[in-house]
């Protein structure tokens, strides 16, 4: 989840001040007045809680942390160029308007980045784009309220409607910090804690609910929660324990210092999050989008996620359309 404060301007700026070590140069590159780009570094350190250049120097020079920062910022940002880049020569000129459906699991990183790649490349185009769950979205989609959406599958075919697969977004375990101590054998020291449900209307719950019933395994239902920030944070108030996964798990990083995340102890299985379209789309738009998507969800979701918990390596991972 991005800070309040944290914006592309900003990182544009960052990155530009770091390769001249000026702020009249940076203020060149970026188009931007010379207050204006100190403002910007300012707003970015505020954010951060931390300096990211040594002010009293001339040229100015990255800190530590700067140094760390900037690797992140440069890959991030030659992420989206190349998103835009590539959605730039999309022939859209024949579009009056858009619709597109996003999961809610990406409103923090992926919705915001390809939102902006794509408003950049459609300026004759009414542009609309909204979040919520999934089983919204199909429904909007379903009713011809949506043009595209990004959603989790549910394995079925529809008709008029187009699947192109994105990412394979394996189910994990989630418990309170320091309570397992034994990760190969988590069960036996959650068994004091209840279980934490997605409420039942929610498709990952549906999806949790009939792998629990293949494995043969049934828990007490005390809590059911409609919010995957309401869950993660129960788990980490030590309330119970929980299954999710990676994508849910990375969207609520403040909690992150009081979960832990585990390998899911009885049976791996798997969701996968689908670009949806109608089959009256029969250009190249569909596939375009799912094309950037897919460098998107593996920039700023699947590489964050494998470097804090390397073990998803090979589990996470983006999915290419079948041929």
């Amino acid at each position: 989840m991005l800070h309040k404060g944290v914006t592309l301007r900003g990182l544009e700026v960052f990155e530009s001040l770091a390769a001249t070590g000026s702020v009249a140069q940076a203020a060149a590159l970026t188009g931007l007045s010379q207050p204006a780009v100190s403002q910007q570094l300012r707003n970015l350190e505020t954010a951060l809680g931390t300096e990211l250049v040594d002010h009293a120097r001339r040229p100015m020079r990255l800190t530590p942390a700067g140094r760390s920062f900037l690797a992140r910022t440069e890959a991030a940002l030659a992420q989206l160029r190349q998103a835009q880049s590539e959605l730039t020569v999309m022939d859209l000129s024949h579009l009056s308007k858009l619709s597109v459906g996003m999961i809610d699991d990406f409103d923090n990183d992926l919705t915001p980045r390809l939102a902006t790649a794509l408003a950049d490349s459609m300026t004759r185009c009414r542009f609309k784009l909204i979040t919520a769950s999934s089983n919204d979205i199909s429904a909007a989609l379903a009713e011809g309220a949506l043009h595209i959406a990004i959603a989790a599958s549910t394995g079925e075919a529809h008709a008029g409607i187009r699947e192109i697969p994105l990412a394979r977004d394996p189910f994990i375990l989630v418990a309170p910090r320091g309570i397992v101590t034994t990760p190969a054998a988590p069960m036996s020291q959650l068994s004091g804690l209840p279980f934490l449900r997605y409420a039942r209307d929610q498709l990952i719950s549906r999806q949790i609910e009939t792998h629990l019933s293949r494995q043969k395994l049934s828990f007490e239902e005390r809590f059911e929660i409609g919010s995957h920030p309401a869950l993660m944070a129960m788990v980490a108030r030590r309330i119970g324990w929980a299954i999710t996964t990676p994508l849910g798990y990375m969207r609520t990083s403040r909690f992150h210092d009081d979960l832990e995340a585990f390998a899911l102890p009885f049976g791996a299985f798997a969701r996968t999050i689908s670009l949806f379209a109608g089959t009256d789309w029969h250009d190249q738009l569909p596939r375009d989008v799912a094309h950037i998507a897919r460098q998107l969800v593996q920039s700023s979701m699947i590489d964050p996620a494998i470097a804090k918990l390397p073990w998803l390596a090979g589990q996470l991972r983006t999915l290419q359309e079948p041929e």
